[in-house]
């Protein structure tokens, strides 16, 4: 059995899951700092005080607070939108693979091989 956990540990994709989660941590407190730290008092300037964390529903003795989940809500927005700005311009900066066309035309090597291919298929 430890061999086994072992060979799964070090397999590739495991490794890289690893790598992402750690990296996507690190990748988030940024997110939350940029948001925290910079675009939301810039927004508090335009809008106000974007805080809906008293509002609440009591109903008996329950306390609903969706004014709290309106925060998060509005967060979520954001930090998803910065996200998607951070990615779009990070895409402008690696270039992409070409992406390869499968419509063309073969080499001419290519049909020289498939020509021998042939003949060879013919002889037997």
């Amino acid at each position: 059995m430890l061999k086994e956990f072992k060979e799964f540990i070090a397999r590739g994709n495991v490794m890289d899951l690893a790598v992402g989660v750690i990296v996507g941590a690190a990748f988030t407190a940024i997110v939350k700092s940029l948001v925290d730290n910079l675009i939301n008092p810039l927004l508090g300037i335009f809008i106000g005080n974007i805080d809906f964390s008293n509002l609440v529903l009591t109903i008996g003795s329950a306390h609903f607070k969706y004014g709290a989940f309106i925060n998060s809500v509005i967060n979520f927005l954001i930090i998803a939108f910065v996200v998607f700005l951070l990615i779009k311009f990070i895409n402008k900066l690696v270039p992409t693979a070409p992406e390869e066309d499968e419509d063309e035309t073969p080499s001419q090597e290519e049909v020289y091989l498939k020509e021998i291919v042939d003949l060879l298929k013919e002889k037997k």
